[in-house]
């Protein structure tokens, strides 16, 4: 290997050095002239792909396990080959059963959480119409931007990293602004805090609006019930409790949001997004035969149905106690650490993401980068309006569990002994 890197590397210099001659064949013979060719390749590209291993015991992505990585390196088949279309039939029911919904809107989006995001807001608001943002963290103020961005009358509710809303208050909201959409999140993973949802749904419908939910950190870590709860559209990403990597998004509409969505006086801003035709690659328009819209992430979707397989095999249930468990020995250990969390309330943590106060007299961005230096683990700093504010560590899905906990206690415990900045 090493034989071959230099030979490459010794090709790549020569190349900048010596203009290549490039042969060209006319009906008049070969003409000899210099190539048109003039940006050599890269070093960096002659040489083999290395990523080091890290705990990823932040708020995602989370380390996928073998079985969900074998799964995304099975040979590619085409987008539209029928077993291709079994496979995200498969994803679909998947996804009903993680969110406990029997919609027949099910799908996953080509793309991030961001991308079920703006897909709900495209879909359901038109231009001046009013939508309503819960903000007690980042994903509020990521709405708030892209309702604004396409034309809403955005109104919001706000509170402080850490903070939530009571039922009174979004009633008072809604009865206000009288919104065609409301948005919550139910995992806020830049403050650690998991929303109550029970009755929110039921107050929105009230006042003729459609609950839009992001489940993204929360999904399978912290019981979510969207028939139940009377939530319209909830999303959440691949990479968190689900632990595939990055890169799909499952989403689910109610009957009432297709009745909003499929009724609009105008086309979604975006074509890519569109559920006219994102409902026909799924096979959600009762249409005999799905037509080309866009080229899905193959592989990605391998991944997302295997890691919805585990949770299917474990059971939901299961899962959320599994998580709270190891969450709750994860807070005493901190705690004993002398480290205060963040959520005062213990019923409104967050399993999944846990967030600590920074302690008094450290740099937060020192703990880090010695954690990262010394222990091959990832916590991070806050996120939005929780920069400066917190320390946010992440066990979730696959990397949930007490060893793993043990682990992050105890490079912390190393971090605080090592990297104190003034001294009491």
């Amino acid at each position: 290997m090493e034989n071959y890197v230099s030979s490459a590397l010794w090709c790549a210099r020569l190349t900048q050095q010596v203009p290549l001659e490039s042969v060209r064949s006319t009906k008049h013979g070969v003409h000899r002239g210099m190539s048109s060719v003039t940006i050599p390749p890269p070093a960096c590209m002659l040489r083999p792909l290395e990523v080091p291993f890290r705990y990823l015991f932040g708020p995602g992505p989370s380390n996928v396990p073998p079985r969900i990585l074998a799964a995304g390196g099975r040979p590619i088949i085409g987008h539209m080959h029928s077993e291709m279309f079994g496979i995200m039939n498969d994803i679909k029911k998947g996804i009903q059963y993680a969110f406990q919904t029997s919609n027949n809107m099910t799908l996953a989006m080509s793309g991030s959480g961001h991308t079920a995001m703006e897909c709900a807001v495209f879909n359901i608001v038109e231009p001046g119409e009013s939508v309503l943002v819960a903000i007690n963290g980042i994903w509020g103020e990521r709405v708030a931007e892209i309702a604004e961005r396409m034309g809403a009358k955005v109104h919001t509710l706000f509170k402080t990293p850490g903070g939530h809303f009571t039922n009174a208050e979004i009633e008072q909201a809604l009865a206000k602004y009288k919104p065609v959409l409301f948005f919550l999140t139910h995992g806020e993973s830049s403050a650690g805090l998991v929303h109550p949802m029970d009755g929110v749904g039921d107050i929105c419908h009230k006042y003729n609006c459609l609950l839009l939910v992001d489940s993204v950190a929360s999904l399978g870590a912290a019981p979510l019930l969207m028939d139940q709860q009377n939530i319209d559209i909830l999303y959440t990403g691949s990479q968190k409790a689900l632990n595939a990597p990055p890169g799909t998004a499952p989403v689910s509409f109610s009957e009432r949001a297709c009745h909003k969505m499929f009724n609009r006086k105008t086309k979604p801003v975006s074509y890519l997004l569109d559920m006219t035709h994102l409902s026909n690659y799924w096979g959600n328009d009762g249409k005999p035969e799905r037509i080309y819209h866009h080229t899905g992430p193959v592989s990605g979707f391998f991944a997302l149905r295997e890691s919805l397989a585990i949770l299917a095999e474990m059971g939901l249930e299961n899962s959320w106690s599994h998580h709270t468990e190891i969450a709750e020995y994860l807070w005493k250990g901190l705690e004993d650490l002398g480290l205060k969390l963040f959520i005062k309330d213990k019923d409104l943590r967050l399993p999944s993401v846990t967030t600590i106060a920074i302690p008094e007299g450290y740099d937060w961005k020192e703990l880090l980068a010695y954690i990262m230096k010394h222990h091959r683990i990832e916590f991070t700093g806050g996120l939005g309006p929780s920069v400066g504010m917190v320390l946010r560590i992440g066990l979730m899905g696959y990397n949930c569990n007490k060893a793993n906990a043990a682990m992050v206690l105890a490079a912390l415990e190393d971090a605080l002994k090592q990297c104190r900045k003034s001294k009491a």
